[in-house]
C-alpha cells in the first residue's frame, strides 16, 4: 500500500541511522573512508541501524498527531522518550541536545508547551526541524495541499517548532523545510519543487514584519544557483540554517534516495542530523521502495516505526473519508440534470458557434473543492489504475466495489483531475452512481 508517511518518516530513519556511528567525524576523514552502507558501533557504540533522538522525536509527534494535534501530548510523549526510553531503539535515550533538554525541564516544572521553547540567538540548533517532518501531513489533512499563504497553517508549524526552539530563525527553517517537502508530494521535477517550496517561504515571510528581519540568514538558500555552490562552502553543523541548507542541497545535488543521503552522511559533522533531515526529503520524493532493502532490514525496530507511520496514515485518512461521506445523501439523490446545465453554444456566425461548458451546481462543487483538501489524491492515480488491468470506463466503475483504499482514491482522482478540460467527466460520474459507490467502498474500508 502506498504510504506518503511510510515515505518520509523511513527515509528520515534510515538516513539517521547511517549516520549515527560517524556523528562528529569531519569532512577529510570521511573522504578517506566514506560510508557507504550501514555500520556498527563507531561514535555511540550502538548496533546497525540505530536511529537516534532525530527519529524518536520524530515518532513522538507522529504518534500523537494520531489522535489529533495536541501539544501537551507531544510535550508528554518527548518527557517518555527522554525519562523511560519510549520511542528509542532499545529503550534508552541518547545524544539529547541542549535547548530541547532545557525545553523539556521547563515543561515538567510547569510552563505551558508553547513556552518551553528557547528564544535566544543561541537557540537556533537544528532540534526543531529535524523532527518537524510529521505535521506537513497533518497539514496537508487540514487545509489541502496548497496552504503556502494560509496564515494557520504556519502558525501550526511554529509552535511545533516552539516546543523546542522558540526563536524565529529556526521556526522559519521549520516552514520553508515543510513547503519544500509539500512541493516534494506534488511535483514530478525535483528542482522546481525544491525552487517553488523555497519561493513561497520567503516570499511568506517577507510579508511579515516579525519575521522579515531573519530573511538574511536564508539568503544563500533563495538564490538560482544555490545548487552550484561547491561542497566545501556547503556547512554541515548543528545550526539550523546550516542543516537546512545542507540537505537541501544534497537533495539537489543527486538524483535517488541512497546518493542523497550518503552525500548528507559523507558531509561530516552533524551527520545524523543532516542526512534525516535530506532523508525526509529524498524519502518523499523517491518512496518507500527506493530506499535499498538491505538498509530497511537494518533498522532496530522497523516494525514498531511502521506501525507508527501506518497508524497515522490510516488516522488522515478516515478523517478525510468522513470528511467526503457527508455528501453520500447528497449522490444518493443526485442526477445529471440536477447537478448541472450547459453554457456556451451561442451562435457567433454561419456555423460557428461558442464551445459548450459545463455550469456544475453549487453542492458538487463544493465536494470537489473538500476533495483536494484530503489525503486522498493520489498523485500516480493512471499508473494505480493501469497496474491493475483496468482499461474502460465500465471496468474501471466495476472494480469500485472490490477496490482497496489506493485503488479507490485512484479511481476517484482520474474522475475529478480529468474534468480539467470540461467536457462533463463529473457528469458521467453522477450518473452512474461512480461518486456514491467510491464513498460507500471508502467508508467500507473504514470498518
Amino acid at each position: 500500500m502506498s504510504n506518503f508517511v511510510l515515505d518520509g518518516i523511513m527515509g528520515l530513519c534510515v538516513a539517521d541511522a547511517l549516520g549515527v556511528p560517524v556523528e562528529f567525524m569531519n569532512r577529510e576523514t570521511l573522504r578517506k573512508d566514506p560510508v557507504v552502507g550501514m555500520r556498527e558501533y563507531g561514535t555511540y557504540n550502538q548496533p546497525t541501524g540505530t536511529w537516534s533522538d532525530d527519529t524518536s522525536m520524530t515518532l513522538c509527534l507522529v504518534d500523537s498527531l494520531s489522535k489529533g494535534l495536541d501539544y501537551e501530548d507531544i510535550m508528554l510523549n518527548f518527557i517518555k522518550w527522554i525519562e523511560t526510553g519510549e520511542y528509542t531503539p532499545y529503550g534508552e535515550a541518547f545524544d539529547i541536545g541542549i535547548t530541547t533538554r532545557k525545553a523539556l525541564m521547563s515543561f515538567k516544572n510547569g510552563i505551558s508547551p508553547l513556552e518551553c521553547g528557547r528564544k535566544s540567538e543561541h537557540d537556533n540548533g537544528n532540534g526543531s526541524l529535524m523532527r518537524i517532518l510529521p505535521i506537513l501531513f497533518y497539514l496537508q489533512s487540514i487545509y489541502g495541499m496548497n496552504f503556502t499563504d494560509i496564515d494557520g497553517a504556519y502558525e501550526i508549524i511554529h509552535n511545533i517548532s516552539s516546543l523546542t526552539h522558540g526563536h524565529r530563525r529556526s521556526q522559519i527553517a521549520c516552514g520553508i523545510y515543510i513547503l519544500v517537502a509539500s512541493e516534494l508530494v506534488e511535483s514530478m521535477c525535483l528542482e522546481t519543487a525544491v525552487r517553488s517550496g523555497i519561493y513561497s517561504g520567503i516570499e511568506y515571510y517577507g510579508d511579515k514584519k516579525d519575521y522579515i528581519h531573519e530573511l538574511k540568514y536564508f539568503e544563500r538558500l533563495s538564490r538560482k544557483d544555490f545548487a552550484e555552490i561547491p561542497e566545501e562552502k556547503i556547512k554541515s553543523s548543528g545550526y539550523v540554517v546550516d542543516t537546512l541548507e545542507a540537505a537541501i542541497w544534497c537533495l539537489l545535488n543527486t538524483d535517488n534516495y541512497r546518493d542523497c543521503v550518503l552525500k548528507a552522511v559523507n558531509l561530516g559533522n552533524d551527520t545524523d542530523t543532516v542526512a534525516a533531515v535530506a532523508g525526509g526529503l529524498a524519502g518523499l520524493k523517491y518512496g518507500y521502495s527506493s530506499i535499498p532493502q538491505d538498509w530497511v532490514d537494518e533498522i532496530a525496530r522497523k516494525e514498531y516505526v511502521e506501525d507508527l507511520c501506518n497508524e497515522l496514515y490510516l488516522s488522515l485518512v478516515k478523517n478525510s473519508i468522513e470528511k467526503l461521506s457527508h455528501y453520500i445523501p447528497y449522490f444518493e439523490t443526485a442526477t445529471k440534470e440536477s447537478v448541472c446545465h450547459w453554457g456556451g453554444g451561442e451562435k457567433l456566425g454561419e456555423n460557428q458557434f461558442t464551445m459548450p461548458y459545463p455550469i456544475y451546481d453549487d453542492t458538487l462543487v463544493e465536494f470537489i473543492e473538500e476533495f483536494y483538501k484530503t489525503k486522498l489524491i493520489s498523485y500516480d492515480y493512471l499508473d494505480v489504475i493501469e497496474s491493475r488491468g483496468l482499461k474502460s470506463t465500465n471496468e474501471i466503475n466495476n472494480a469500485i466495489d472490490y477496490a482497496d483504499i489506493e485503488l479507490v482514491k485512484a479511481i476517484l482522482t482520474g474522475y475529478v483531475r480529468q474534468e480539467r478540460f470540461c467536457d462533463g467527466i463529473w457528469v458521467d460520474a453522477v450518473r452512474d452512481k461512480a461518486f456514491l459507490k467510491i464513498l460507500k467502498r471508502f467508508c467500507e474500508l473504514l470498518i
